[in-house]
């Protein structure tokens, strides 16, 4: 598939087949998380894949709302950075998440992006520190997202280009 057709393809799905991932997939996704870019060449991100049912159960309450489907999905992958190892780890983890994603996309999985970092499982805990306690994490660890992978159980159309806000550009002439 070419890059720019998985663009218009890749939807946020949230509801998931019961329908196991296969393993020389989970092993393409890794592949493709090691290979994002990252500042200086640092790679502080950490990722964490999930399969067990009961997991994701768990992680899919890190958030007051906005991480329930995570317990259909059949992967989980929480992206982390180790804390001191670069002062760009948002920047670079969110490159890592967005390329999982296109990977995904290109292996016919759905996917949703979870934000956690700055959000709150609790009023007392915030999802960072509850997904490390679900998943035994050391302190050191910056929790910036999760990730859902499944095959989809629902259809979503490509955004139409006339929806593309290209007011947004500025510049020659915008070409679709």
């Amino acid at each position: 598939m070419a890059m720019l057709e998985i663009l218009r393809k890749r939807r946020s799905i949230r509801r998931y087949r019961n329908r196991k991932i296969e393993d020389g997939k989970i092993e393409l996704l890794k592949e493709a998380a090691l290979r994002a870019p990252s500042s200086r060449g640092i790679n502080p991100w950490r990722f964490i894949f999930v399969t067990d049912k009961s997991t994701l159960q768990k992680l899919s309450k890190a958030k007051e709302s906005g991480s329930g489907f995570l317990k259909g999905a059949s992967l989980g992958v929480v992206i982390c950075a180790v804390e001191g190892e670069s002062d760009v780890w948002v920047e670079d983890c969110s490159i890592a998440a967005i390329i999982l994603q296109l990977a995904g996309q290109s292996l016919d999985l759905g996917s949703c992006w979870i934000q956690i970092r700055q959000r709150m499982h609790s009023d007392n805990i915030s999802s960072e520190d509850y997904i490390k306690q679900v998943l035994g994490l050391p302190d050191n660890f910056l929790v910036e997202s999760m990730i859902a992978f499944g095959y989809p159980d629902e259809e979503k159309e490509p955004i139409p280009i006339e929806q593309l806000e290209y007011e947004k550009i500025s510049g020659p002439a915008n070409i679709a």
